[in-house]
């Protein structure tokens, strides 16, 4: 936040802070419900650092009241916590009536990103997404049904996985005017501002030219926002966010949720799987995307260059340094080979 300047209004908490509208909601909701826990909660340590850049430390030392008062609404038997996300606590958890489902409890971050997720779960309703079984947008709180292991643990090929992730995106796609999501032009905008700050932190993971050329992809995307062709996006596809169903499909979970281009999840492909990129053709595998989905490999590509540059510094921020160095060796490398002008 900016430093305070006399004689002007305090600024704001952010939304999540204590002292915020949310956090007075989840600090009021754990005073109604100060259930005991019978057994500790485990905290990923990647979500344990997000939290700390997010100085949200005080959610993760209320988590264990949150839990037990969510046990006690929803009448639910919270299980193990489930590893390999940043961005929430999520855990086993069995209904009443013997259901399996999972309880997320979203990081509070100012960015009403748990309302994002409902609001995308809720328009998907099941398709090329996990169904919704219960919400609870104040508290940060989503039961979903139980699936099975990710894409990436089934030792599909690259293409094989490709092909499953760009079948469900486009499941996924559908209009949604009227969602109150975040646009992809906002997206786009964030992602300058957000790659801005994240590099002078880490600037000697990245070139400047490579970061140059992602910020103008960036802008570029933000440019060509159009609300004629802007459809709801999952907006963080990848092997790891498609889970295996009963029947032998798959669905995606953990939806960032916005209004864009379509060409915003392809291109959430394209940083993925870094060193399929350093191997091989990128542009091919952008012109595969397109030809597959009917989209733009222009846009694709675009929304790729940004993608691995932003998540990659986001990655070594909450120290999972390896694939986020994997990420912007990639950047380099598309950027340097680029057949999209900067």
């Amino acid at each position: 936040m900016p430093a305070e300047e006399p004689e002007t209004e305090p600024t704001p908490e952010p939304l999540g802070h204590p002292g915020s509208r949310l956090g007075a909601e989840i600090s009021d909701g754990v005073q109604r419900h100060r259930t005991a826990r019978t057994h500790p909660l485990s905290v990923p340590e990647p979500v344990v650092h997000k939290a700390a850049r997010a100085g949200a430390q005080w959610w993760l030392d209320a988590l264990p009241e949150l839990v037990a008062g969510l046990e006690r609404d929803w009448k639910i038997t919270v299980g193990r916590a489930l590893g390999g996300g940043t961005e929430a606590f999520v855990a086993e958890a069995t209904t009443a009536d013997g259901e399996l489902a999972v309880l997320k409890l979203v990081l509070p971050q100012g960015l009403d990103a748990a309302r994002h997720e409902i609001t995308t779960l809720r328009l998907a309703d099941g398709q090329g997404c996990a169904r919704l079984l219960r919400d609870d947008a104040t508290r940060g709180a989503l039961l979903v049904e139980r699936l099975g292991s990710s894409l990436a643990d089934a030792g599909s090929s690259f293409w094989r996985r490709q092909e499953i992730l760009a079948d469900l995106a486009t499941q996924v796609w559908r209009p949604a005017a009227d969602s109150g999501l975040p646009t992809g032009a906002e997206k786009a905008r964030y992602l300058v501002d957000f790659v801005e700050r994240l590099w002078s932190e880490f600037e000697g993971a990245c070139s400047r030219p490579a970061v140059d050329y992602a910020l103008g992809c960036a802008r570029r995307r933000a440019d060509a926002h159009s609300t004629a062709r802007a459809v709801l996006v999952h907006a963080d596809i990848h092997a790891w966010n498609a889970l295996r169903r009963h029947d032998g499909g798959y669905a995606l979970v953990d939806p960032d949720g916005l209004l864009a281009e379509p060409e915003a999840d392809l291109g959430i492909l394209l940083r993925e799987d870094p060193d399929h990129l350093l191997s091989g053709d990128p542009w091919a595998w952008t012109t595969w995307l397109a030809r597959r989905t009917g989209t733009d490999p222009v846009a694709i590509w675009e929304w790729g260059a940004i993608e691995r540059v932003s998540t990659g510094l986001l990655l070594l921020s909450v120290g999972m340094s390896d694939i986020g160095a994997a990420m912007l060796r990639a950047a380099e490398v598309a950027a340097a080979a680029s057949p999209v002008s900067g």
